[in-house]
């Protein structure tokens, strides 16, 4: 499988280590934001190919695959560019920062038969997976999922605390996981959803603190705090309130409520989930069927995402609100 990834800063670095682990694979081709960097991804990763310009590997015969870890904005665009291609394509979470634009991606996927898939990591992390196979044979049932996910960035910068070309986003962005994860481990819809989301920082032009509610169809509750203002820890934090038992999971680790590790080691062949998730679109394009999340299979997130989106707009139109 060859493979081209765009975007090689905090989470292409992720990948690219992730595939290095994984046989039968090659990276063949890296975009970045800057030749340099480019080719010095390409030379330490040993791909063929070295541009600043999607368009460029899109047109490489020698690609049958591309991770997409570029900004937020363009990620819907260059998804439906790279499946215009006949590429597969793997696009880091958010598909999207519209809900339009999600549509539009899942329309064109719909139209080939290629592997289309969002990096929605918080399935594949092997405490996740403990909790999700849990629930599958009935042995879980969760009532409530309270969430915190937690950075320090009044300024642009990313995870390695390197200058950002472009903003994040608390909503679209990170809430994204948690609105997909939550739906995922109860396995039903979404059926009810509110955001109130805090002032509007000058700089960077988005709320640095948010708060959201989920309900699904059969009552169980996710309550999940954001903010970009917290000086740490950093990170995102589950907490998962079933009715037999209480678990924290963080990335790839997991605690019961009483602090006692949850052995997570067997789930899967990796502790990693950045490489799980590579794997299950690998595997996917070899095996040519529909990957855990799939556009399709992710689709509702961004409906959900969308609704709070026009909460948001809506709260912002009355007079005297923030």
């Amino acid at each position: 499988m060859r493979i081209a990834l765009a975007g090689a800063g905090a989470f292409g670095i992720k990948h690219l280590d992730a595939l290095a682990r994984i046989d039968d694979v090659d990276v063949v081709a890296v975009v970045s934001r800057t030749i340099e960097q480019a080719r010095d991804f390409a030379t330490t990763y040993g791909a063929a190919q070295a541009t600043t310009e999607l368009a460029d590997v899109l047109a490489n015969p020698m690609v049958d695959a591309v991770i997409l870890c570029t900004p937020t904005q363009v990620h819907a665009q260059q998804t439906i560019a790279t499946l215009e291609a006949g590429k597969h394509v793997l696009v880091e979470i958010p598909l999207a920062d519209r809900w339009q634009d999600a549509e539009a991606v899942a329309r064109v996927a719909r139209a080939t038969s290629l592997v289309a898939m969002v990096g929605h990591t918080r399935r594949f992390n092997p405490s996740h997976q403990w909790i999700h196979q849990r629930v599958a044979r009935g042995e879980l049932n969760i009532q409530q999922m309270d969430v915190q996910t937690y950075f320090f960035r009044r300024t642009n910068t990313n995870a390695l605390g390197q200058a950002r070309s472009w903003t994040d986003n608390l909503l679209w962005h990170h809430a994204a996981h948690t609105v997909d994860l939550f739906a995922y481990q109860c396995g039903e819809p979404i059926t009810s959803a509110n955001v109130l989301a805090g002032l509007v920082n000058s700089e960077l032009g988005i709320p640095l603190d948010m708060s959201i509610q989920l309900r699904s169809a059969s009552g169980q509750l996710c309550t999940l705090s954001l903010s970009f203002n917290n000086e740490g820890p950093f990170g995102t934090f589950f907490r998962y309130i079933c009715d037999n038992g209480t678990y924290l999971a963080r990335y790839d680790d997991l605690t019961t409520g009483s602090g006692d590790v949850v052995d997570v080691s067997k789930v899967a062949v990796s502790m990693d989930g950045i490489e799980l998730q590579d794997r299950e679109f690998l595997r996917a394009i070899r095996d040519g069927d529909e990957p855990n999340s799939s556009i399709s299979g992710v689709l509702s997130c961004y409906e959900t995402l969308g609704l709070l989106q026009r909460q948001l707009d809506t709260a912002r139109e009355v007079p005297g609100a923030n």
